[in-house]
């Protein structure tokens, strides 16, 4: 059976949502909208989305982060700035 939707399409929407997601003013209802601007079912968008976006976390490598030596370093560029500012 032949897919029912093209690649290109698929990633173009996908790609609208992501980037509506990434501004807070469009991000509510995002995938709705969309859907519906491009005549489709909104939860078929969703798990294109969904299925993208496990698939970048899967092929993102993650690196430890000692949570406590970045939290002194946030710290110590805090108080660098704010003595710039207080000068």
């Amino acid at each position: 059976m032949p897919a029912k939707y093209s690649k290109e399409l698929k990633s173009r929407a996908v790609e609208l949502v992501l980037h509506a997601q990434s501004d807070p003013e469009t991000a509510h209802g995002a995938n709705q909208r969309i859907a519906e601007e491009l005549g489709l079912n909104s939860e078929t968008l969703r798990g294109w989305v969904a299925a993208y976006k496990r698939s970048k976390a899967a092929n993102t490598p993650v690196k430890p982060v000692d949570l406590e030596a970045e939290n002194r370093r946030l710290r110590a560029e805090l108080a660098d700035h704010d003595l710039v500012i207080a000068a």
